[in-house]
C-alpha cells in the first residue's frame, strides 16, 4: 500500500476514534435543545472574528514572502491559503504542501522557499500557543492549574520516559550527522547536491523573517491573529447562555487547549477539538459533557463551513485569474 494513503487513512481511524469517544453518552435531547437556544448573533460575530483571523493571517504570510518575491499579490496569497485550508479539512497537514504550491505558481518564488516561509509562520504559532498557556496559566492558577497538570503536563510526562529521551537525542544526532554529510559531499556528489539545494531554498524561506522592512508589523500581525482566536472562544461562549458567564481570560485557556488540535493529525481536527474542548469545559467549569459537545460543535463546524466556503471561491477565483493570464 502506497505510504501517503496509508497515512492519510489512519489519520481518518484516528479521528473517528476520536469522535467517538467525543460523543459517546451524549444526551442527544439535550444537545438539540442547547442548539435551539444558540444566539446566532454572537455566531455571526465568531465568524467574523473567523474572517479577520484569516486575514491576518495571509497579511503576515505576505510580509514574509514579500523579502523573497516583492510583487507577490495580496489576493493570490489570500487564495492560496484558503485552497490549502480547505485541503486540510480533508488530508490533514497536505494544505500547507498545496498552498505553496499555488503561491508560487509562475512567480520568482520558488515551491521550496515558499515552504521555508510556511515552517517559519508555523514555529511562530507554536511559540504563540506556548505564550498563551503561560498567560492563561499566570493569570488564573486556580482555576487552570490543576487541569494543565493532571490532565495535559503528566500524561505527556508519563508517556515520555527516560528511554523517549534517549530516542529523541539519537534522532536530533541522526538529523545533524546526515545534514554534515549532505553539505559535505555536495561538490562531488549529484544527489546531495540537490538535497543541499533543497535545503538551502528552504532555509532562505525561513529565515526571509530577518529580511522584513517592518517586523513590527509582523509581530502585531501575529498578536491579531491569536487575539481574533481567543475573540471566536468568546464569541462561543455568549451563544450558549448556559456558558454565558464565563470571561475573556476563560476564552484564552479555552483557545489555547483548543489549538492543541491542531497538531494532533486528524482531518480539520474533528474529534481532537471536540474532545479536549469538551474535557477542558467538564474539568474546570463543572459543564455537562453536553455542553462541551455543543459548544465545540458550534465553534468547530462554523468555522469549518466559513473554511470550505472560502476555499471553494478561492479556487474558483485563483483558477480563473491563472486561466486569463
Amino acid at each position: 500500500m502506497n505510504r501517503s494513503v496509508l497515512k492519510y487513512a489512519l489519520s481518518f481511524i484516528l479521528a473517528a476514534v476520536l469522535v467517538f469517544f467525543a460523543f459517546r453518552g451524549v444526551d442527544w435531547a439535550a444537545f438539540w435543545s442547547g442548539l435551539q437556544q444558540t444566539r446566532w448573533g454572537w455566531v455571526a460575530l465568531f465568524i467574523l472574528f473567523s474572517v479577520l483571523a484569516l486575514v491576518l493571517r495571509a497579511e503576515r504570510w505576505r510580509a514574509i514572502i514579500k523579502p523573497i518575491d516583492p510583487s507577490a499579490a495580496r489576493l493570490n496569497v489570500w487564495d492560496s491559503i484558503n485552497v490549502g485550508n480547505i485541503v486540510n479539512v480533508v488530508l490533514p497537514g497536505a494544505g500547507e504542501f498545496v498552498r505553496c504550491g499555488y503561491v508560487s505558481r509562475g512567480r520568482a518564488l520558488s515551491y521550496d522557499k515558499a515552504l521555508g516561509t510556511v515552517v517559519c509562520e508555523r514555529a511562530c504559532d507554536l511559540v504563540a500557543i506556548a505564550l498563551l498557556f503561560a498567560m492563561a496559566l499566570v493569570g488564573g492558577w486556580d482555576k487552570f492549574g490543576v487541569f494543565f497538570v493532571e490532565q495535559i503536563w503528566q500524561p505527556a510526562a508519563g508517556r515520555l520516559s527516560f528511554s523517549g529521551w534517549w530516542l529523541i537525542a539519537g534522532a536530533v544526532i541522526l538529523i545533524c550527522g546526515g545534514l554534515w554529510a549532505v553539505f559535505h559531499w555536495s561538490g562531488s556528489n549529484k544527489f546531495c547536491a540537490k538535497i543541499a539545494g533543497w535545503i538551502r531554498s528552504l532555509g532562505a524561506g525561513f529565515t526571509s523573517i530577518a529580511k522584513m522592512e517592518n517586523k513590527w508589523l509582523f509581530v502585531l500581525h501575529t498578536v491579531g491573529i491569536w487575539a481574533m482566536y481567543v475573540c471566536m472562544s468568546w464569541a462561543g461562549f455568549k451563544a450558549l447562555p448556559i456558558l454565558d458567564s464565563l470571561t475573556f481570560a476563560d476564552a484564552l485557556f479555552i483557545s489555547a487547549v483548543g489549538n492543541i488540535a491542531s497538531v494532533i493529525p486528524v482531518p480539520g481536527g474533528i474529534g481532537a477539538y471536540h474532545y479536549l474542548v469538551a474535557l477542558t469545559l467538564q474539568s474546570i467549569y463543572a459543564s455537562s459533557w453536553d455542553t462541551g459537545i455543543l459548544y465545540a460543535t458550534l465553534c468547530h463546524e462554523s468555522h469549518a463551513i466559513l473554511i470550505i466556503v472560502l476555499g471553494i471561491i478561492s479556487y474558483i477565483s485563483f483558477t480563473l485569474r491563472t486561466r486569463k493570464s
